[in-house]
């Protein structure tokens, strides 16, 4: 887990110090963080009222059984049957050009 920091790609080579007294950096510097976690954060199941637990419950219950699919594919114009015809309604509307 704990390793040496990889380089960010973008090494140069120095050049050579010999009669410079300025020297040139590298464009990134290599930084290694640890951040120490926190020991505090506990879950408080029991400060949850009544109520809350019980829409939990309701919510949870709900949206498992929402997504279920039917066994059979059910159909509701199967058993329809089609209105009688008393006027034959086509022959009224027409119209003739003459």
């Amino acid at each position: 887990m704990f390793h040496k920091a990889e380089g960010c790609g973008m090494e140069m080579d120095n050049p050579s110090t010999e009669g410079c007294s300025i020297t040139k950096k590298n464009c990134c510097n290599d930084e290694q963080l640890v951040v120490d976690g926190q020991d505090e954060l506990q879950l408080q199941v029991d400060k949850i009222s009544f109520e809350q637990q019980v829409f939990i419950a309701s919510f949870v219950y709900t949206y498992i059984n929402l997504f279920e699919g039917l066994e059979n594919n059910v159909s509701s114009f199967e058993e329809y049957e089609p209105p009688l015809v008393i006027k034959e309604i086509f022959k009224i509307d027409e119209t003739y050009l003459i």
